[in-house]
């Protein structure tokens, strides 16, 4: 098999197409595939000479908007990408729409509610409804927790693709802990990860915070991609387990298919 060539190619001389139409052209194909795509197939079905194919991925993964597997001649949306999709439902309608399914959750659950979107290893807090009398929690508006810990971010690496979880997490570095729990390998997130699909929601238990515990599901756009992680947090010492952690499950999971339901998308997973 011929070795992929360098994505750094010069671009062609004297196109008409602008590069910033090319670029977006190239994005919205790599956004409607599942899966990563060789680069003929981009040239394709962009219209796009090799060369300028080539020259324009090189460009968007040094930008981190694609992610380049050179092992497998492929490439995919890349972390950055992803993270304009959420920052779109994080500036205006998602806050807006999930400020009163928030307020119904807690009032059904009884404990506290929070909306947090992914910001390449973090999640970032957007939205939080405490329930009356429950102290506040470290997951407070405009806080940021490292996404493999939190309930909140595994809901939402569990919605990426392999290759996006890869880009992300090449490598431990970066995979701290706080109470001395959680995965601290790539190989171990992937594995929770998979749990998380099987089951349709994530948790965590004191990896955050010790005593406390949170169960979440993620919200999905029309196109099926996550955009929100919608959780809520409890004292482990309140909720029987399995029964009553499978009780907040489907209540997450419904003000989850709830908001999806609003943006356009089709059931949570």
């Amino acid at each position: 098999m011929a070795s992929d060539p360098s994505p750094r190619q010069p671009a062609p001389q004297g196109s008409q197409v602008p590069a910033a139409t090319r670029t977006l052209r190239v994005l919205r194909f790599l956004a409607g595939q599942p899966d990563p795509v060789p680069v003929d197939r981009i040239a394709r079905a962009c219209d796009l000479p090799r060369s300028t194919a080539y020259h324009l991925l090189g460009v968007m993964v040094e930008e981190g908007f694609v992610t380049h597997l050179p092992e497998e001649h492929l490439y995919g949306l890349g972390v950055a990408a992803f993270e304009v999709g959420s920052g779109y439902a994080r500036q205006v309608p998602l806050q807006r729409i999930a400020r009163r399914a928030l307020a119904a959750l807690v009032d059904r659950t009884g404990h506290n509610a929070h909306l947090a979107v992914l910001h390449g290893r973090d999640v970032l807090y957007v939205l939080e409804e405490r329930a009356p009398g429950r102290a506040p929690l470290v997951t407070d508006v405009g806080v940021r927790l490292p996404a493999h810990l939190t309930a909140s971010g595994r809901a939402l690496l569990a919605g990426l693709s392999a290759a996006q979880v890869r880009a992300t997490y090449p490598g431990p570095e970066g995979m701290v802990e706080r109470t001395g729990l959680g995965p601290r390998t790539p190989a171990a997130l992937r594995e929770l990860l998979v749990q998380t699909r099987a089951r349709g929601h994530a948790t965590e238990d004191g990896e955050v915070s010790t005593g406390m515990a949170s169960v979440a599901a993620a919200v999905r756009d029309h196109n099926d991609h996550p955009v929100a992680g919608v959780a809520v947090t409890y004292p482990v010492e309140e909720v029987e387990r399995p029964a009553g952690v499978e009780a907040l499950a489907a209540e997450v999971r419904r003000t989850a298919d709830q908001l999806t339901r609003r943006l356009g998308g089709g059931r949570a997973r």
